[in-house]
């Protein structure tokens, strides 16, 4: 059974931190999904400059990581998964007032273990803000313990 476009939409919205942020699903194919995070003045981290905080594009490529393990093709991933490794690097700062982009490809997927690649940009994604690779554990509870 593959997890269909709105299934992750929604699942997405659920999730506090992203919807705190403005998190929303742009697009999934065959080559990955896009996630967007609209630029807002609570999501600065310096005032300043007005660039958004380093913290936002670490969960939009976490948040949009996830969402391509579950979107992936051919995958059947639609119990509970945890980051295991994320590994971004950053290079440069994201500009004011304009809004952040992330495209995710799940490009391996085991037993328990999927891999991901992700970019963080603007508009063009061969100019990325920050790159990232990250590896997921498959098959978790999903349900925190109390």
């Amino acid at each position: 059974m593959t997890v269909d476009v709105d299934e992750i939409d929604a699942h997405l919205a659920r999730i506090p931190h992203a919807a705190a942020i403005g998190m929303e699903l742009v697009s999934r194919d065959e080559s990955g999904c896009i996630i967007r995070v609209p630029y807002a003045d609570h999501l600065v981290g310096d005032p300043d400059t007005g660039v958004v905080h380093g913290g936002v594009l670490t969960a939009l490529l976490d948040n949009a990581s996830g969402m391509a393990v579950r979107a992936g093709p051919n995958n059947e991933t639609s119990g509970g998964m945890a980051t295991l490794d994320l590994r971004i690097d950053y290079m440069r700062p994201a500009e004011p007032g304009k809004d952040l982009l992330a495209h995710a490809e799940c490009y391996r997927v085991t037993a328990n273990v999927a891999f991901v690649r992700a970019t963080a940009y603007h508009s063009e994604r061969n100019d990325p803000i920050a790159t990232s690779v990250a590896t997921f554990m498959l098959g978790t509870g999903g349900v925190p313990k109390p």
